[in-house]
């Protein structure tokens, strides 16, 4: 799994699972500038609102 691809599965469904998050909040360590924007990003979306708990 790529956080870019998370974040665009995201954003098309609307939906992000709790093991999506888990898998993030695991891997964030690893993350390149870019890809930790993209984490911060889909967290903007879903504290919006935009983006569901699923």
């Amino acid at each position: 799994m790529s956080i870019g691809k998370l974040f665009l599965t995201s954003v098309l469904t609307g939906i992000v699972t709790q093991e999506e998050l888990i898998w993030i909040a695991i891997n964030q360590l690893n993350f390149s500038r870019c890809e930790h924007v993209m984490a911060l990003k889909l967290a903007d979306l879903v504290d919006s609102g935009q983006i569901q708990l699923g």
